[in-house]
């Protein structure tokens, strides 16, 4: 089977990286002929991080790629497409540059909601069903959660299967055993990230300035960028893939904290996935995905006030023992149900059942 794979981003974006193309190796090892094509490259990607936004030129010139892909769909068995194929286009045009081949849909964020929650009434009364439309019409949906099925569900999709964002567990060594009388003198906390969701992180400095008076600990920023927190000694540091797992695996504990509305049920709680592969425990925000892959008191904790925050960090930085006992687990649970060991076989089994073979 030959797939057209149409992503939004290339390595450096993550959906991209963890929905498609850690899979693409072993689609291949598997007999798929894949042939990846992102609809921003990574040197757009990093221009929109630098300046907020993207280049009208490096648009254009991405949707005329994207387009020009698209009008020889013919040579493939299936289109494998993140999200959508055409941003902000009718959605009549992308049907029409997605008919005669069937197509498959990979979901790992509410995307859905950047049109019908707009704040706009001609997007939401233009744009508002758009990915509805594309979903109603794909031979497969693959939501990374519940959320983003049921909406897939609701939406008329002929097929939709659910399929968590996962780790390849070989590239994450667990957090080192540290013993009951075995102290570390400053234990981190580890948040990883990019700048557009450094949001998140802030929401907690609050409690993270709190929590600096009662007891020691330092913050460990990847990827995201600089936030300066009274009393909290930050580390930021570049995000790299080859470096992103050891960087975590030296921390002691990983957090999660989001917003609770429409656009936060539709996350799929990769980075919690990252620190329990290594081993870490973790304290989260219970909203969404957050709710499937933690088990509270069992992998990790929920904090939904600043005073709860507080309260579990605390706990968990001054005791080895829990953290050890929580990571363990948090380890476990991601070998049993979010690694790429798992995941593969089911993906391929889902992209056979709908190509023309």
């Amino acid at each position: 089977m030959k797939i057209l794979v149409l992503t939004r981003y290339a390595i450096k974006g993550a959906s991209s990286r963890m929905r498609f193309y850690q899979y693409v190796p072993m689609l291949r090892e598997a007999g798929f002929e894949c042939e990846a094509s992102p609809l921003l490259d990574d040197a757009t990607l990093s221009g929109r991080y630098r300046s907020g936004g993207y280049g009208i030129f490096s648009l254009l010139t991405a949707y005329a790629k994207r387009m020009m892909i698209l009008f020889n769909r013919h040579d493939f068995d299936l289109i494998w497409v993140e999200k959508e194929a055409l941003p902000w286009m009718p959605a009549w045009l992308e049907l029409r540059l997605l008919r005669g081949v069937p197509y498959a849909l990979d979901y790992d964020d509410a995307i859905f909601h950047n049109y019908d929650l707009h704040h706009s009434n001609w997007v939401k009364c233009f744009f508002g069903k758009r990915i509805d439309k594309l979903m109603a019409s794909a031979s497969l949906v693959i939501a990374g959660n519940h959320y983003l099925a049921q909406r897939a569900l609701a939406a008329g999709a002929q097929r939709v299967e659910l399929l968590p964002t996962v780790v390849d567990l070989d590239r994450y060594i667990t957090k080192a055993s540290v013993g009951v009388d075995e102290q570390i003198s400053v234990p981190r906390l580890v948040w990883i990230g990019s700048p557009s969701t450094m949001k998140y992180l802030e929401l907690i400095a609050k409690p993270l300035a709190m929590l600096a008076k009662l007891t020691p600990f330092s913050l460990r920023i990847i990827g995201g960028g600089y936030l300066s927190i009274p009393g909290v000694d930050v580390e930021t540091l570049a995000w790299s893939e080859q470096s992103e797992a050891a960087l975590i695996e030296e921390c002691e504990v990983g957090i999660m904290p989001l917003l609770n509305t429409p656009w936060e049920h539709g996350k799929c709680a990769y980075k919690l996935i990252q620190y329990m592969a290594c081993g870490l425990p973790t304290v989260a925000s219970p909203v969404g995905a957050n709710c499937e892959v933690i088990i509270d008191e069992v992998t990790g904790f929920f904090a939904n006030s600043d005073e709860a925050w507080v309260e579990k960090l605390e706990r968990l930085l001054r005791d080895a023992t829990l953290r050890k006992q929580l990571g363990d687990a948090g380890r476990e649970r991601v070998a049993a149900h979010y690694c790429l060991q798992k995941a593969t076989p089911q993906l391929v089994n889902m992209l056979k059942n709908v190509g023309k073979i």
